[in-house]
């Protein structure tokens, strides 16, 4: 039984939410490849850690799905796909979002200037990383999109960890860099999840 993103024609909706949200990533991660911040102290090899982690966790759990015969959802292979396609749009649309918050100081890697502000409206006012929020809900909408219990597992703890590193870096030079206002900041918001994490 084949994955629902490789069966016609259902397929089209997973690959198109796939590439619209894609494509401004790779324009992101090309761009910052490219940035001397890519190589600084402040990102820490944070961005090439979310590049490989991220990559591995979308090829793990393609593999998984067609090699996990025993882990296939199949009783709610349908639905798990469209919750994931659902999962995989909110992401993108949040991902949008957060680039329209912060602008031009959306970047790929950590780059922290002296005299930033802590930008606080949108998604920023409820949690300090809603960017991330978004691409650990991406990555498990792919994962269950392939509709099986082990790419699923593959698509949420690899980003996790991947981004949890990052989470750390960019504080550590959030900290140093912006202080008291980032610490005021980072005292009354959670990290991904309003109100929970």
């Amino acid at each position: 039984m084949r994955p629902l993103p490789f069966v016609w024609p259902v397929c089209l909706v997973f690959w198109l939410a796939y590439v619209w949200v894609f494509f401004p990533e790779w324009q992101l991660v090309r761009r910052s490849r490219r940035s001397p911040a890519a190589r600084g102290a402040q990102d820490a090899g944070s961005l090439r850690v979310i590049i490989c982690g991220n990559g591995l966790a979308v090829a793990a759990a393609f593999l998984l799905a067609f090699t996990a015969r025993g882990a296939v959802m199949t009783a709610a292979k349908s639905p798990a796909y469209y919750a994931g396609v659902v999962m995989i749009v909110a992401a993108g649309l949040l991902r949008r979002h957060c680039f329209r918050m912060l602008g031009a100081r959306f970047t790929g890697a950590v780059d922290v200037a002296p005299g930033q502000q802590v930008v606080e409206r949108g998604a920023y006012r409820w949690v300090r990383h809603p960017s991330y929020t978004a691409g650990m809900l991406l990555f498990a909408g792919i994962g269950l999109a392939l509709g099986n219990w082990a790419s699923l597992a593959v698509a949420i703890v690899i980003p996790l960890l991947a981004y949890s590193y990052r989470v750390a870096v960019e504080e550590r030079a959030l900290l140093a860099t912006i202080g008291m206002p980032y610490e005021v900041y980072r005292t009354r918001t959670r990290r991904y999840i309003p109100f929970v994490l």
